[in-house]
């Protein structure tokens, strides 16, 4: 029999390997769409996923993210999938091109592409920026405060934000960092109200959401708050009660039928639409590049993801497509961001 394919996993929010996914384990979200392959025969072997874990930032380490990735390089797979985090995809693009080890991150910076390294967008600290701005302006706002993550993710998504507030003729009274595991906002969101905002916005990573949003609810201050996809952590119902009434940005789009037929197959199990959209779409590019790879390298695999075109995408809205190219690394094409707004528990798409 055929040696398998190994393929990493690496898992850059927790210390142990058997971090759950939402729903299940993400090697089990990744198997089905292999072993599809495996039984068309386009597979002529199986695929053996091998795991590695290193608590990375802003809860932990660049290094304990390094430290995996290392250990996933030493099993000699030929594929890693992860990070998770934007912080960490950006420790692990230059390790990806140092091994040569085709990776895909599934984050939100476009900083993390490189030759090896590919991205799944969960999200995207540049666009997400540009679509906040745009509906804030959308609300006949005109001054918009802001208070976003002390870290690399948050200063991202502030920049891009402040420019395309610059381009809207949106004036940003307040601009405020908060450190990523900070346990109160009263200041900074005390400071945006001050300020004489008609709005207020946050961006960043989202462990802090939950407070940012205690203090703008506690303050009694009625003006249109919105976040960035920080806000898909509402799907555990604890975090959504928080952010009621808060606008998103989410990738799950109502007219999308891939993932409509994903949730009609699910035999109604408790999985958020979220989970099962990137799983599905994390599963397509790890089977097609596999699938396509002209020979059973590190540099042919990175020869198949590049070859992966028009795959339907379960994320973003209905005509979303998977793919990569020389020099394009992005995988999701089209209008895959998706407002969206958390009411009584629901997360309910913002008409456009």
């Amino acid at each position: 029999m055929a040696a398998p394919v190994r393929v990493g996993i690496l898992h850059d929010m927790s210390d142990a390997v058997d971090d759950e996914f939402p729903g299940g384990s993400l090697e089990a979200r990744l198997r089905p769409a292999v072993e599809e392959r495996v039984a068309s025969g386009r597979l002529d072997r199986e695929v053996e996923f091998v795991h590695a874990a290193g608590l990375g930032l802003p809860e932990g380490s660049a290094a304990a993210v390094a430290r995996a990735f290392g250990a996933l390089d030493e099993q000699d797979v030929l594929l890693v999938v992860g990070p998770a985090v934007g912080d960490n995809a950006l420790v692990a693009t230059p390790l990806a091109d140092e091994a040569r080890l085709p990776t895909i991150n599934w984050a939100g910076t476009e900083r993390a592409r490189s030759e090896f390294m590919f991205h799944l967008q969960v999200g995207s600290h540049e666009d997400e920026s540009v679509l906040l701005a745009r509906h804030v302006a959308s609300l006949g706002a005109s001054r918009v405060g802001m208070v976003f993550d002390r870290s690399p993710i948050g200063r991202r998504y502030a920049a891009f934000f402040e420019s395309e507030c610059g381009v809207l003729d949106l004036e940003l009274t307040a601009r405020t960092a908060i450190a990523p595991l900070a346990e109160d906002a009263t200041d900074e969101v005390a400071a945006a109200r001050a300020s004489g905002a008609d709005a207020l916005v946050y961006l960043g990573l989202g462990l802090v959401g939950t407070v940012v949003a205690r203090a703008h609810r506690d303050a009694g201050w009625d003006v249109p708050a919105a976040m960035n996809s920080a806000g898909l952590r509402g799907y555990d119902p604890s975090y959504g009660r928080e952010i009621e009434g808060w606008v998103y940005v989410d990738m799950v789009a109502d007219d999308n039928r891939v993932l409509a037929d994903l949730r009609a197959g699910s035999d109604g199990a408790p999985v958020p639409a979220m989970t099962l959209a990137v799983a599905h779409d994390l599963g397509q590019l790890v089977a097609e590049g596999v699938a396509r790879a002209p020979e059973l390298t590190r540099e042919g695999v990175r020869d198949g993801l590049e070859l992966v075109k028009l795959v339907p995408a379960a994320e973003g809205r209905a005509g979303t497509t998977l793919g990569f190219g020389h020099l394009d690394h992005g995988a999701l094409h089209g209008e895959y961001l998706v407002l969206r707004q958390w009411r009584d528990g629901t997360s309910v798409e913002v008409a456009r």
